[in-house]
């Protein structure tokens, strides 16, 4: 099996600029691709805002309090904003199988074996990418949402994970075009995990989710 230096592992506090976010990711991808730069496991905040994935319907976007930014990933509308955990992932996938699937199936085991380490039982969902569990009541809910974009095999985007999100800032979207179902967050599951808790948790399952990578080539 192939061995790979292990990304650089960065936490930003703060609000980070969402369109900052995205020139330096656009950067890193070049560097990487090039083979001058490191890959990276980037976890940050965002200042509320929404965004509009290559698949986005205008019919979606229901009250645009906040800025909307075009993500370029795939996917639909979604958000991000204060309490939300999110993880740009940016990988060199030509050295990791070039398997894109596997790569988004990874992502979303990597974010629920983080989970389980903070006593959530979360899942994947038949014909919804994404992150789900159950609230209190019983139904069943996002917590996490994927979002990927891949570039001369380089990976961009990732997930955000609901810490203590406002969840009505989700209200002005159709989020991830599924209306049936609600968002939830560690807080309103009563789980009083912090961004501390949650990044070890990150941390701790971070090597497993490599190596499942490594494995699909």
């Amino acid at each position: 099996m192939p061995s790979f230096p292990a990304p650089e592992w960065t936490v930003s506090r703060g609000l980070i600029d969402y369109a900052a976010a995205l020139a330096d990711m656009e950067r890193r991808a070049a560097a990487i691709h090039e083979g001058m730069g490191q890959e990276r496991l980037w976890l940050l905040e965002h200042p509320p805002l929404y965004t509009a994935g290559t698949s986005a319907d205008p019919a979606e976007l229901l009250d645009p309090r906040f800025p909307v930014f075009d993500a370029g990933r795939g996917g639909r509308y979604t958000y991000h904003g204060p309490g939300q955990r999110i993880g740009y992932v940016q990988l060199n996938l030509a050295n990791r199988g070039r398997d894109v699937r596997a790569y988004v199936a990874a992502l979303e085991g990597w974010v629920i074996d983080a989970l389980a380490l903070l006593d959530v039982r979360a899942r994947r969902a038949d014909g919804r990418i994404g992150i789900w569990t159950d609230t209190p009541d019983g139904r069943e809910a996002k917590i996490g949402a994927i979002g990927v974009r891949v570039k001369r095999w380089v990976t961009l985007h990732g997930f955000s994970l609901n810490v203590n999100a406002d969840l009505t800032h989700f209200t002005g979207i159709v989020p991830c075009g599924i209306a049936e179902f609600p968002v939830t967050s560690l807080a309103a599951l009563g789980n009083p995990a912090t961004f501390v808790d949650v990044d070890q948790a990150l941390s701790d399952t971070a090597s497993a989710f490599l190596d499942k990578l490594q494995q699909s080539d």
